[in-house]
């Protein structure tokens, strides 16, 4: 059998490495007393879930994981890579009529990557777009979630204490 840089792990634990990097990345998101070492492996752990998504998931964990890195990026202060993940998560909606609450979170992150770049426009554009895709999202609970987070998104992203 010839190694790939795919096949290096059964899928098994290509899942598990996924999942447990997103959830880890997750809960670094919720801490504000990173260091700079912490944010950068929060990046990478991102970077990696998203990698093993690329080997064994679904449509729904590709979209799912462009959407972390999108925004970590966006929290990190990377415009650029912060638009260029949340511009896929929304690609791999249309493309896979992802259900309209992931829907809304890819405008959240394009929402985010145009607040990190200054972008009011933009901004208020996505917003608007993800409450729209809220509406048809059936629980309610989720519903709530969607639009505290695009609640969320201010026109500048937060400063961090140095």
């Amino acid at each position: 059998m010839t190694t790939t840089i795919t096949n290096i792990l059964p899928e098994d634990m290509h899942r598990l490495c996924a999942s447990s990097l997103f959830n880890r990345t997750w809960e670094a998101l919720d801490r504000d007393d990173r260091t700079p070492e912490e944010d950068a492996a929060m990046l990478d752990m991102a970077h990696a879930s998203l990698w093993h998504w690329r080997v064994v998931g679904a449509p729904i964990n590709l979209s799912r994981g462009e959407w972390l890195v999108s925004r970590v990026s966006a929290v990190l202060g990377y415009p650029e890579s912060a638009l260029r993940h949340a511009q896929a998560t929304l690609a791999l909606c249309d493309q896979y009529q992802l259900s309209e609450f992931d829907r809304a979170f890819a405008h959240e992150a394009m929402a985010r990557a145009y607040a990190v770049a200054s972008d009011p426009k933009g901004i208020t554009t996505h917003v608007q777009y993800g409450l729209a895709a809220a509406e048809h999202v059936k629980s309610a609970s989720e519903q709530e979630w969607v639009r505290r987070s695009l609640g969320s998104v201010t026109t500048a992203p937060a400063q961090r204490d140095a």
